[in-house]
């Protein structure tokens, strides 16, 4: 798994060759395999018989229904499944089954148990629904996505004749492996698009007009439910000429939510991180990650720079928080009770700049947070910008024991400093 305290604008980084940024730490919606599907039918894509289950009984049915020779994929939000390792000692969240008989035992071993990937960590995430999918006697395994990147400033159509492994390693290890193809997001790919990719692909002069079909058919989807990436790997040929959407990962825009409610009431929660939900609620960009600084930033950029000098100075940022340009003080107060919650935290940096935020509201909301939740973690304060010196005011005339300092690297050492002495 790629490790990058910087957000990337997506896998592929433009296609240069620095590290993409890893499955699970893609921001947006993200929905399981089985829900992908689902919409993908709407769209008359052809994608495996199949649907998801819930308990063992469930998938002996449903493999029973599909004619037993079955696919029983374990549902998470992250990759690397097929390799992966349950807790109840089983290897493996993609398993091939002839029988239904068979399916319900696997189903025994994965239901309600925990799966341990390379994008999981060592936790894992509890499986609760499996999707069970007949089986197709496969020609070759091809890999097909949309994506927006920035690099090309819009929509990129990408493809590779290597399908059903880790597209990032196909990537690293043979770049002209990757085909890629800029695409007018209003107008779609043209038919000279369709006929270079698939001809690429390998696709006979025949198969091209149903092969195009079915790529559009992906395009209309990404366009009409406001998705930021359509990942199908493999895409595949099956033995009698016919192309198949075996595998799907679909991200939707966070900001389309007003037009797809219904795709955005699928999300299943239970299987993000409980802090990033709870500030979801009070509009905060948070992230978790493994450090011991919790950061409360505005600005997305200044949140990377401070979660940078953190590191610089010999610690670990435990989050990416980015309160934004006009938090409130109810705002500011929720962002530290949730930094203030995680046990791995041992001090806290304020950095703000305060163009439309206001510093003074900063600086009201870490007083009244500092009382409200009795901390006593060490707290950091640096503050430049629209009523600097009212903020200052405000944290001086509070009588607490926060640390104020208006130089960046400084307030960084110190911030390191006192985590070092809180884990003592």
């Amino acid at each position: 798994m790629w490790v990058s305290i910087r957000p990337r604008p997506n896998k592929f980084s433009s296609f240069s060759s620095s590290a993409p940024l890893s499955k699970s730490q893609r921001r947006g919606l993200h929905l399981h395999e089985y829900q992908s599907q689902e919409i993908m039918r709407e769209f008359n894509i052809n994608v495996p018989a199949g649907g998801a289950a819930s308990t063992p009984a469930e998938v002996y049915k449903l493999a029973k229904s599909l004619g037993n020779d079955v696919v029983v994929k374990a549902q998470i939000l992250a990759g690397g499944r097929g390799l992966g390792k349950f807790d109840s000692g089983l290897v493996g969240g993609v398993h091939l089954c002839k029988t239904a008989e068979e399916a319900q035992q696997i189903a025994e071993k994965m239901l309600n148990h925990k799966l341990i990937t390379k994008q999981t960590g060592p936790t894992g995430m509890i499986v609760q629904k499996l999707l069970v999918a007949r089986r197709y006697q496969i020609k070759r395994e091809l890999y097909l996505s949309f994506l927006l990147d920035r690099g090309y400033q819009g929509l990129v159509m990408v493809a590779s004749s290597h399908g059903g492994v880790s597209i990032e390693d196909v990537a690293a290890k043979d770049p002209s492996a990757i085909i890629k193809k800029p695409i007018d997001l209003e107008a779609g790919p043209s038919k000279s698009d369709l006929e270079e990719i698939t001809t690429k692909l390998g696709f006979s002069k025949q198969q091209v007009p149903a092969v195009s079909d079915e790529i559009l058919k992906l395009y209309n989807l990404f366009r009409k439910k406001d998705a930021t990436m359509i990942e199908i790997n493999p895409f595949v040929e099956t033995t009698d000429g016919k192309v198949m959407c075996l595998d799907a990962k679909l991200n939707f825009d966070d900001n389309s939510k007003f037009r797809q409610e219904q795709i955005f009431e699928a999300e299943d929660l239970a299987q993000k991180n409980p802090k990033e939900v709870d500030a979801q609620k009070f509009d905060l960009n948070y992230i978790s990650l493994d450090g011991t600084i919790g950061c409360l930033v505005n600005g997305a950029g200044l949140a990377m720079a401070t979660m940078d000098i953190i590191k610089l100075n010999g610690a670990e940022p435990a989050n990416f928080l980015d309160v934004g340009g006009g938090a409130s003080q109810k705002q500011v107060i929720e962002a530290i009770r949730i930094i203030n919650c995680d046990p791995n935290v041992k001090a806290i940096l304020v950095n703000i700049f305060g163009g439309i935020m206001r510093c003074e509201i900063i600086a009201h909301g870490v007083v009244e947070a500092v009382k409200k939740f009795n901390m006593t973690i060490p707290l950091v304060v640096r503050l430049q910008g629209t009523n600097v010196d009212l903020a200052k005011k405000v944290l001086a005339e509070s009588g607490l024991s926060v640390y104020s300092n208006d130089n960046l690297d400084e307030a960084a050492k110190l911030v390191v400093e006192l985590s070092k002495k809180n884990q003592k």
